[in-house]
């Protein structure tokens, strides 16, 4: 299955998620209408949206508020990419200036706090108290997660579980949310309901591992962003943390440099040190895991097609170039 096949299963609630994310993006502020529908307009692949719908779906669900669910969701990660541009001084995701770039960074700080609020005016309509705790947990996790890298940036001495409380702390927890709120509104047994949000982190897990990967290993016109960002903003992935623990004392010297200073100065030996340690087929090896994870997590859940999407769409997500 393609991601457009996928898709195509819940292409009716895609709609509605969508249309209720731009009627939701709505205010009277000019600057919110325009900085708003600016990121929403840059499309993306709409994954985390599209988890909370199919892991509604395979359980058979029948009412309205996954694609309420879902819209929430889109807004929190929204919310996130503005408040993450921001802090990373980037310029430039998803092929096209960010809106920091274009808007400044206080419109962007300022609208990315507004698609939070609207994101918590959304999920209190659906009146589940479950469905509050599962959120109000998760973007607390996010934003801890969020200082925990901030913490670790300029660091080399960031070891390899560091690296994972962040990423799970950072952008699984979203995707664990994503799949576990399906779980609940189903009302799904406990054993169901764990399954899908341990899929939904183990798949987390696996995006980021690879989109760490592509940052050493792809380019900028199939990312949608700048090759060797991380390293610009001297953040340690597992790349480098790899790279480290493989290379020999002068290289191991030139990598904590560029961690310690940041900037784009000595990427393309990085680059190569990266590439001799296998630094990139480790993480790879390392997604493979997570996505084997998150397929075994899936067992409780009944035979559907709903099922095989999820499936297929963790095995999709090794394949990814952006």
């Amino acid at each position: 299955m393609t991601l457009d096949d996928i898709r195509a299963l819940v292409e009716a609630d895609f709609e509605a998620t969508n249309q209720m994310i731009l009627d939701r993006l709505k205010s009277d502020v000019v600057l919110v209408d325009q900085v708003g529908h600016y990121i929403v307009a840059a499309g993306g692949k709409r994954l985390r949206p599209m988890l909370v719908l199919l892991a509604a779906k395979s359980l058979g669900y029948e009412g309205n508020d996954h694609a309420k669910l879902a819209a929430v969701i889109e807004l929190i990660h929204t919310s996130t990419l503005l408040h993450d541009d921001v802090v990373d001084d980037s310029s430039m995701r998803r092929g096209r200036e960010t809106a920091n770039e274009l808007f400044g960074n206080q419109a962007s700080v300022l609208v990315g706090d507004f698609l939070y609020s609207r994101s918590f005016q959304m999920m209190v309509e659906v009146d589940n108290m479950k469905v509050l705790n599962i959120l109000a947990d998760t973007t607390n996790e996010v934003a801890a997660g969020e200082v925990l890298q901030l913490m670790n940036i300029n660091d080399p001495k960031v070891s390899e579980d560091s690296y994972y409380q962040v990423i799970e702390r950072k952008t699984a927890i979203l995707f664990a949310a994503a799949t576990q709120l399906g779980a609940v509104l189903y009302g799904a047994s406990d054993q169901v309901e764990k399954g899908l949000r341990q899929y939904g982190l183990q798949l987390g897990i696996a995006f980021q591992l690879i989109d760490d990967a592509l940052d050493y290993a792809a380019n900028a016109e199939d990312m949608g962003k700048n090759v060797g960002d991380d390293l610009a903003e001297g953040k340690p992935t597992l790349p480098l943390i790899y790279a480290l623990t493989q290379s020999n004392d002068s290289d191991q010297a030139l990598i904590r440099k560029a961690i310690e200073q940041g900037g784009l100065d000595d990427l393309e030996q990085v680059l190569s040190i990266v590439k001799s340690t296998n630094a990139i087929e480790y993480t790879y090896q390392a997604a493979e895991k997570a996505v084997k994870r998150a397929i075994d997590a899936l067992t409780p859940l009944p035979d559907s097609k709903f099922k095989t999407a999820l499936v297929e769409l963790a095995k999709l997500s090794l394949s990814r170039n952006s």
